[in-house]
């Protein structure tokens, strides 16, 4: 590693710790402050404000929230997200059992999208003006116009309900959870509903930035060499304009993973999501805390190797 980008990392990484401190405080703060806690929950029917103090004092919410983040914060440092509110089990195991469904999830659904989008968006550049180039213009408008959580309900219905051709939520059929070919199926819906939002997002921007693209100079001094206009195409204008799309591919990470959430709650797809989505109405803090460091952890980390893609695609481009 050239002294270059290892000065780049260590700048980035500053920069990361920082804002995992900064969405840590503020997260824990806004939580803190809502109406509403924990103990509503846990007392159950009989809310009583004794019972609640009680639960308060042995939660430790009762100490002032300076004190109460810098515990969280010293904890968290040594790998220790504390305990679940709600069923005792550490934060960081719930975290782990749950995070493997979710990388699939979001995995594959990029994927697909990357696989779809850079093809057609090619297609549509290339046929502008076309029958193609509206079908994808109208594809990418669907795909951006309708929420994920729309978008799978009427696939359960077209799919799962109407013709019964794919499962409607869970991650393998019951007993045959080591079946690849069954957990295959029930990721086919959660993918594409995840998927094609994205898909139209990265579409339009291939079809725009290869449009910029074959305009340039480079681009009709290979075509005046005799170069084919396939050749012309992916192996000289498409290098050059993935590199706009390669950005909005790490900035679209947050919109992923946000659209997880809610694909998650639709298909009861027992990842991530579900897990914050559950804390949330339960109020439990630790889990809520944990899964957003989580995630953010995740978002910077993508953001920080997407810039390092740069120099794979382009090696004009480098961090000196």
């Amino acid at each position: 590693m050239d002294a270059p980008l290892r000065a780049y990392l260590l700048k980035r990484l500053g920069f990361a710790v920082l804002m995992l401190v900064g969405v840590s405080m503020i997260l824990f703060t806004f939580m803190r402050l809502a109406p509403g806690g924990p103990e509503a929950v846990l007392v159950g029917g009989e809310f009583s404000q004794e019972a609640a103090a009680q639960i308060r004092q042995r939660l430790g919410l009762d100490r002032p929230l300076l004190v109460q983040y810098l515990s969280w914060a010293a904890a968290a440092c040594r790998g220790d997200l504390g305990r679940s509110f709600k069923t005792g089990d550490p934060v960081a195991t719930l975290i782990l059992d749950r995070l493997g469904p979710t990388l699939q999830l979001t995995g594959s659904a990029l994927a697909f999208a990357l696989v779809a989008a850079i093809p057609l968006g090619v297609l549509a550049a290339v046929r502008r003006g076309t029958i193609w180039d509206t079908l994808g213009s109208s594809l990418s408008l669907f795909g951006v116009s309708f929420p994920s959580f729309w978008l799978g309900i009427m696939l359960i219905l077209i799919f799962s309900e109407l013709f019964g051709l794919l499962p409607a939520s869970g991650l393998s059929e019951y007993g045959r959870e080591s079946d690849v070919l069954s957990r295959a199926r029930h990721l086919i819906l959660p993918t594409l509903t995840l998927g094609l939002i994205q898909m139209a997002a990265f579409m339009r921007f291939t079809r725009s930035s290869l449009l910029e693209a074959l305009r340039q100079d480079y681009v009709r001094t290979a075509r005046a060499k005799g170069l084919s206009g396939r050749r012309v195409v992916w192996r000289h204008a498409l290098r050059n304009a993935l590199i706009p799309v390669v950005t909005v591919v790490g900035l679209s990470l947050p919109s992923l993973v946000g659209g997880a959430v809610l694909t998650e709650t639709v298909f009861a797809w027992p990842g991530i999501g579900r897990l914050a989505v559950g804390a949330v109405f339960e109020r439990d803090y630790p889990v809520i805390m944990g899964v957003n460091l989580m995630i953010a952890a995740v978002v910077v980390t993508a953001n920080l190797l997407t810039d390092l893609a740069y120099c794979l695609i382009d090696p004009r481009i480098s961090y000196s």
